[in-house]
């Protein structure tokens, strides 16, 4: 009984702990903050239910299912398995015995060991992780096709109005134009893309135009007159000069969203997803560079060269700048939000799975060298200790790229590419 009161009392902590934190960080930073920090957590987690699930169903033994590392706040045990959270949320893990040869077992837990199952589920074991970040990747750009949409070149919306000097209204507002209309036609002129409007427009200066747009679900024609780009001017700069006449409604032009069906984004969103898995592929490539190397060391120690845009964008960046790019997106462009976040998985996914202990493709790689060695029955034991160099090297690279990306991105913070 004092100990089932002991864990409602753990449970009912941290319940509040977690309330207290949630409303701390939106009092201070707005609702986007801890909807970002929790899909991050979500997604550690389901990297986690990966091995989890595919060690529970080859048959091996799993001791641990944590959320976080350090000092426990809660846990229970169901079956065989502990579940709980620690302190740090900065991860998660599954615990199974038998990840090396030199971890000491009892023989009758052997046989669910992961050192003595076979070649084919050690693979999936050590694989699962990454392959649940592909399958998130999945459903997360499914969920942006069919709800959000993507951006179609063949529909051009309105995204603003230009100010010209001395008018409180510019030609496209006086003749009906709003915000958020899609140009369907302009004097029976199909629209396909921004350069026909900007063509159609151009050319009639002072002519009368017949615009149909797609308002709100119904369609609403407005007249408007195009005016001389030369006439107007901007902050005291023309618009246009030339000895050609040039036509302005002043109106920006944006591509707009256009949701997919159910059925149409189940290829759309595999395509989506392979052409950011080539595009992350490509990117980890870069950032292990010794040129990309050399890129960070000298915006760490040159801070003009870290605060010039171009820096900036193609530097690779930090779980801090992902959180705070994301909390941006998730405010003012949750397109842009969802393909952060399919990005995020796939490039996590694809880190993981980079040949190297401690990473699960380091496991991968371990299990098929074994399997190669491997005379008839006879298993082959592949001794880790021998590649601590390695690996001790390796984790200072990985080391170092924290480091001075973590470093850039407190320092010198991406601008707000969402404004």
């Amino acid at each position: 009984m004092q100990s089932r009161s002991s864990s409602l009392s753990s449970v009912l902590s941290l319940l509040i702990g977690s309330i207290v934190v949630v409303g701390a960080l939106t009092w201070l930073w707005g609702w986007a903050l801890p909807l970002v920090l929790f899909l991050v957590i979500a997604m550690v987690m389901g990297h986690e239910f990966g091995h989890f699930i595919t060690a529970k169903r080859a048959g091996m033994k799993v001791t641990d299912f944590f959320v976080g590392f350090g000092p426990v706040l809660w846990s229970t045990t169901r079956g065989e398995t502990r579940y709980g959270i620690r302190a740090v949320l900065l991860g998660g893990y599954v615990k199974v015995p038998g990840m090396t040869w030199s971890e000491p077992i009892d023989p009758e837990l052997e046989p669910r060991t992961y050192r003595s199952t076979s070649y084919p589920r050690k693979v999936l074991f050590a694989s699962a992780g990454s392959l649940m970040h592909v399958v998130m990747a999945l459903l997360i750009a499914y969920a942006a096709l069919v709800f959000i949409g993507s951006p179609s070149p063949s529909a051009i919306g309105i995204s603003g109005f230009t100010h010209f000097d001395g008018q409180a209204t510019n030609v496209a507002q006086r003749a009906g134009l709003r915000v958020g209309d899609q140009i369907i036609s302009i004097d029976g002129h199909r629209i396909t893309n921004v350069n026909v409007v900007i063509d159609e427009v151009r050319n009639r200066v002072g002519q009368n135009l017949s615009i149909v747009v797609l308002r709100a679900g119904r369609r609403v024609t407005v007249h408007a007159r195009p005016v001389d780009g030369r006439t107007l001017t901007v902050h005291g700069v023309k618009v246009a000069t030339g000895a050609t006449p040039q036509g302005y409604l002043g109106v920006g032009l944006e591509e707009l969203s256009v949701h997919t069906g159910w059925l149409a984004a189940i290829p759309d969103s595999f395509s989506s997803v392979t052409s950011t898995i080539d595009q992350a592929a490509h990117a980890l490539v870069h950032v292990f560079s010794p040129g990309e190397f050399t890129n960070l060391f000298r915006q760490v120690t040159t801070p003009a060269l870290a605060k010039k845009t171009t820096s900036q964008t193609t530097r690779p960046v930090s779980i801090v700048e992902v959180v705070r790019l994301a909390d941006q997106a998730a405010q003012s462009n949750l397109a842009a939000f969802f393909r952060i976040l399919v990005t995020l998985n796939i490039f996590v996914g694809l880190m993981n799975m980079l040949p190297m202990l401690p990473l699960d493709g380091g496991y991968v790689a371990i299990a098929t060298y074994e399997r190669i060695r491997r005379r008839g029955a006879a298993l082959y034991h592949a001794d880790i200790n021998k590649l601590a160099p390695v690996i001790y090297a390796f984790m200072s690279v990985l080391l170092v790229l924290f480091a001075c990306t973590l470093y850039l991105d407190i320092a010198y913070p991406i601008s707000n590419p969402f404004n």
